[in-house]
């Protein structure tokens, strides 16, 4: 989990909106909802035949049907599992087929240079997706030192060549139920983000 700091310039409308779509992500991938996150899920909305509306509703419909207990075993399977779950969502494994490898390096220099930190107590290194998401939330808000100008750039060093096929994989993971929602909320966002940074979708 990343740490925040005091927040600076209010964000507008727009960003406000990103930053919540990360937030929620980043929650979602870093531990399973429980049943308050859950009831809250419910009662997403978003604008029919939009692609992040659909996903919303996809994810809404999703709660309606989980439990916390279901949802967490889920995680577990998806993504601790014993020896290891079927996801790995971690950036050097998805570009490098290891662990700890040269982009969790990279990634550590540009987080750094941002001025964001790991939260004490958290082990998971900070190439895990959901560390990723809450950076992006707090770079877009303006929570951290770094201001959301910063967001484009870091989504193109660190996310858009991977982030993507792993919500995607998420989508079709054997284990995912609830996650299959959460998967494509989260390649809606990707979409959205190279969109909002000039890239390729």
């Amino acid at each position: 989990m990343a740490k925040p700091v005091s927040p600076t310039a209010p964000p507008d409308l727009l960003e406000l909106e990103r930053a919540r779509l990360f937030a929620l992500l980043g929650r979602l991938l870093v531990a399973p909802p429980d049943g308050a996150l859950l009831a809250s899920l419910r009662a997403l909305r978003g604008e029919p035949g939009t692609l992040l509306g659909d996903a919303y509703h996809a994810l809404a419909e999703a709660a309606r049907e989980a439990e916390p207990a279901q949802v967490e075993r889920e995680y577990h399977d998806l993504f601790i599992g014993v020896g290891r779950g079927e996801l790995l969502p971690f950036a050097s494994y998805y570009l490098t087929g290891f662990l700890h490898e040269r982009p969790l390096a990279e990634l550590r220099a540009t987080l750094g240079q941002l001025g964001v930190e790991r939260a004490p107590g958290v082990s998971e290194p900070e190439d895990h997706l959901g560390f990723l998401c809450e950076t992006m939330a707090g770079l877009i808000a303006g929570v951290f030192p770094a201001g959301p100008e910063e967001a484009p750039g870091f989504f193109a060093r660190h996310m858009q060549s991977w982030a993507p096929r792993c919500f995607a994989d998420m989508q079709a993971a054997e284990a995912a139920r609830f996650y299959k929602a959460v998967g494509a909320l989260g390649r809606a966002a990707m979409e959205i983000e190279a969109t909002v940074a000039g890239l390729p979708a």
